[in-house]
């Protein structure tokens, strides 16, 4: 009986964090896309940028699913969407193309940080609408991880307006449904 009572009791707590692990995960592998990068191994980066982009998916349809939404998941949520989709593509991007502009690369990648956070701070404190405000940051950082594909393509100046552009959707007022 007390065996049963222990197995029901960690069935529940898993159940109550399975989203927080989601989450946890989708940000873990944004910090190992940045000590990727940090290694130059790009390649590995960008595929964990795209793993944390699939956790993303599905941790707020499983915290629904299992009706475990809460605020510290959802703040949760946007500490691992910084570092995944905003740090981690920013800090890929400068080591490949905007270190090579020097100062205004490094202002364009703090630019985009600092919009994403932006993005994320204004999502935290308003009510859910079924739209979002602005690009999330989750397209945004997808599409510049994305965009690593494109360097031998486009010139390394479509860079120095792709991540202003970024910046100014994830901070902007527009609204998108949500799907």
């Amino acid at each position: 009986m007390f065996l049963l009572h222990m197995v029901d009791s960690t069935v529940k707590k898993v159940k109550s964090q399975a989203a927080n692990l989601i989450t946890i995960f989708n940000l873990s592998f944004g910090g190992a896309s940045i000590m990727a990068t940090l290694n130059e191994a790009y390649s590995y980066s960008v595929l964990f940028i795209f793993i944390a982009a699939f956790l993303d998916r599905y941790d707020g349809k499983v915290a629904r699913k299992l009706n475990q939404e809460s605020e510290l998941g959802k703040q949760l949520d946007s500490m691992g969407d910084i570092i995944s989709f905003g740090v981690a593509p920013a800090l890929l991007m400068y080591e490949n193309i905007l270190s090579d502009f020097g100062m205004a690369g490094i202002i364009l990648t703090i630019v985009y940080i600092a919009s994403g956070a932006f993005r994320l701070a204004r999502f935290n404190i308003t009510e859910s609408t079924g739209y979002f405000v602005g690009l999330p940051i989750t397209a945004a950082g997808t599409f510049l991880t994305f965009s690593y594909f494109l360097i031998s393509s486009v010139g390394p100046q479509f860079y120095m307006f792709l991540f202003p552009i970024l910046s100014v959707l994830m901070i902007s007022t527009f609204t998108l449904k949500k799907v």
